[in-house]
């Protein structure tokens, strides 16, 4: 069968694909889209045989939120260089493969890589034929999912797609609210709290904390009388610097960013809190 050039130009656009390895595709496959379509995808599948030692440090974090807003995932995907990270084509790609993930429902990559997308391709198989398009390794790195049933998600992604940050905010939704939820999300993103109040931090972190401080406080030689009193007064600020709600709020140091929500609340008699969080930073 002849291979003419708006064939290949019909490959390359269900593909993705570039022009010469569309054209030794459809060589190989006698004409034929379909056999193309699948050559070029166990091409990507070599080449992540062949790319198995290499580093995917650059990528992508995207999320996806449900038309309802009770549903959002954030995933990261990586490839080899922040050239390819870039491109719209990978941004794009990244992007997709989170819709699909909040269309499954699931936190578990495995059951994301066997997820098809709208047009009957898994997740992996994507991926094989990005990895054939690009020359490069890419991978799916984590998925996570929040679901509140009784309230809803809000996200940033901070500009390039390399670190993202998510909540799960509780209570009735309202414009004003989920923008608040927008906000603290932007909190998460820039400030990497561990936990969303003081309760969550576990004991032995705590316990941790003030070993530390302990030792530092007898290596400065600090009388023995006020030791208790300077290890309390650090970790009380290890909390307001790693637990969410007790953090500075990076728009207005005068309020932390739990009084956002104290002061929606008391203005509407609502009681909405943060009942989830993730960050994602690429890498």
């Amino acid at each position: 069968m002849e291979i003419t050039i708006e064939l290949i130009k019909e490959l390359r656009e269900k593909s993705g694909a570039g022009m010469s390895d569309c054209k030794m595709a459809l060589k190989e496959s006698d004409g034929d889209i379909k056999k193309a379509i699948e050559y070029l995808r166990k091409k990507g599948a070599a080449m992540a045989t062949k790319r198995a030692d290499k580093i995917a440090k650059e990528g992508a974090i995207k999320a996806s939120v449900s038309k309802e807003k009770t549903s959002g995932v954030i995933i990261e995907v990586n490839c080899e260089t922040d050239f390819v990270a870039k491109g719209d084509d990978f941004q794009n790609f990244a992007q997709n493969i989170a819709v699909v993930a909040l269309e499954s429902n699931t936190n578990v990559l495995s059951e994301l890589l066997n997820a098809k997308d709208s047009e009957g391709l898994t997740i992996q198989e994507n991926i094989n034929g990005m990895m054939g398009k690009v020359a490069e390794k890419i991978e799916l790195k984590r998925v996570k999912l929040i679901n509140v049933a009784d309230g809803f998600v809000a996200y940033y992604i901070h500009f390039g797609s390399k670190v993202g940050g998510m909540v799960g905010i509780k209570g009735k939704f309202s414009e004003e609210l989920y923008d608040i939820g927008k906000k603290i999300s932007m909190q998460v993103v820039a400030m990497t709290p561990i936990s969303i109040k003081r309760e969550d931090i576990s004991s032995e972190v705590v316990e941790k904390e003030r070993e530390i401080y302990l030792t530092q406080a007898k290596n400065e030689n600090k009388p023995e009388k006020i030791i208790d009193k300077i290890i309390q007064n650090k970790v009380e600020k290890f909390f307001q610097e790693n637990c969410l709600l007790e953090q500075e709020y990076i728009q207005d140091s005068s309020k932390c960013v739990g009084d956002l929500l104290k002061d929606y609340n008391n203005k509407t008699g609502e009681t909405a809190e943060v009942v989830d969080m993730i960050r994602f930073q690429l890498g």
